[in-house]
């Protein structure tokens, strides 16, 4: 399959290159140049299959011309060798847990896929090295860095925002070392994408490192987000809950949501999609009025989605044929101050004993508001409550406990490099690595 340019200026390329290059030349993100159908009877058998089978399918239709199914289907495999997503029920809404991974973040998927995938294009390719950039608000960078962990041939540069993350998120991409370097930026989330894309850019830094992004920029990290949803919906259908789905999905840089777009237009029968927002509302203005206004970002304690310029929105506009009028037939919107926030994980903690993180809260809030009768509702839980203690704990005026799996992340010590915002200072830094170049090797 060929990939092209939401920018639709440079030529289409092969499935290696746009995942190793991450970026288009002319700035725009890689669309695969079509969208397979998934046959009926997938639909018709999906609720007798386990999440890997799942996968594995939907991974066919998107990369099996590029992939042999052998290998592939160990990609798929490996990526999933963990608890599957767990179905809660909320009166007649439905949560998915997405945090049962290793960093216990619903990114864990799309991490370990990339970097499986990227690992398995690098180990055919002898002339290549590849060194990873990805920016972070939060669970991105944890994600990426563990997926990445320890794979030959690949470097991991993490650029996070200094004192916007929580500590445990920190704690899980700052104590790793051996191929993960943390940069700790003097900004937000949005001056370190600005540093990442402007680096894919940069024609001196390209000539002698191999670039590429985790971000869900990279098609190979925001496709595999595409397996949850068809999951989602295989449990509704044991359920016989099936019928006229509503899905909301909590929204920063909106790779996830864009992923369950993309399931819906390979035949996923979900009705329309929710993008919850925190106070980050670019794209809800957007919704109410045709207008997409980039601007810096605000800190909430949904840092993750702490986003002001989503890069997905391209890949929407581009799946909708840049037509606001369908966009808005697809998804709506919502946007949750911080004390909303606070109140959807109070109210639904007293009402069921269910512990929201931040982000699962706008989604819960956004579905509880926008669902009709007769409707199925599922909201994504997309991180554990526990990764984001300090303000549990304020809310609820609790001491939530921590899982052994983040208690043992808590336990290493923090290694980073502080680094200001400036383009030149990161240009600097990366070409004093050369960890890979096209002439020298790891």
């Amino acid at each position: 399959m060929k990939y092209y340019s939401t920018n639709k200026i440079v030529n289409e390329v092969s499935l290696e290159e746009a995942v190793i290059k991450g970026l288009a030349a002319d700035k725009g993100l890689f669309m695969p140049n079509k969208i397979k159908k998934l046959p009926a009877e997938f639909f018709e058998n999906i609720d007798k299959m386990s999440f890997q089978e799942i996968s594995f399918r939907v991974a066919e239709a998107f990369f099996g011309e590029d992939v042999p199914a052998d290998a592939l289907k160990a990609i798929v495999y490996d990526t999933l060798s963990f608890d599957t997503p767990v179905v809660h029920v909320h009166d007649n809404i439905y949560s998915l847990e997405l945090f049962h991974g290793p960093t216990l973040a619903f990114k864990d998927v799309g991490g370990r896929f990339m970097a499986r995938l990227l690992g398995y294009f690098v180990k055919n390719s002898s002339d290549k090295r590849v060194n990873v950039l990805v920016a972070t608000s939060g669970d991105t960078g944890s994600a990426v860095a563990n997926g990445f962990l320890g794979v030959e041939g690949v470097h991991v540069y993490v650029l996070y925002p200094k004192g916007k993350v929580s500590e445990i998120q920190e704690k899980q991409f700052t104590t790793l070392g051996r191929n993960i370097t943390a940069l700790e930026i003097e900004g937000c989330f949005d001056d370190c994408q600005a540093l990442v894309k402007r680096a894919f850019m940069d024609e001196e830094l390209n000539e002698k490192m191999f670039l590429t992004s985790a971000n869900s920029i990279n098609l190979a990290r925001f496709l595999p987000q595409s397996f949850y949803y068809f999951y989602a919906y295989a449990q509704l259908k044991k359920m016989g809950k099936a019928d006229n789905v509503v899905i909301s999905v909590p929204s920063g840089n909106f790779g996830n949501i864009t992923a369950g777009l993309f399931a819906q237009v390979m035949g996923l029968p979900v009705k329309r999609f929710i993008a919850a927002n925190n106070s980050n509302d670019i794209f809800y203005h957007y919704l109410r009025t045709g207008n997409f206004e980039p601007k810096a970002s605000v800190c909430t304690i949904a840092n993750a989605m702490d986003v002001g310029n989503p890069s997905n929105f391209a890949r929407i506009l581009d799946l909708y044929g840049y037509n606001h009028e369908n966009i808005c037939n697809h998804i709506s919107g919502a946007t949750y101050s911080d004390q909303e926030i606070a109140t959807g994980i109070k109210s639904l903690w007293e009402e069921h004993k269910y512990l929201l993180d931040p982000h699962g809260a706008c989604g819960y809030l956004a579905l509880k508001e926008q669902m009709q009768p007769g409707e199925t509702g599922v909201f994504l839980e997309t991180a554990h409550p526990a990764k984001f203690k300090d303000t549990i704990d304020r809310i609820l005026n609790a001491d939530i406990e921590i899982p052994l799996p983040l208690q043992e992340f808590m336990k290493g010590t923090k290694d980073t490099v502080p680094m200001s915002k400036e383009f030149s200072d990161l240009k600097n830094f990366l070409l004093k690595q050369m960890l890979y170049t096209h002439e020298t090797f790891y």
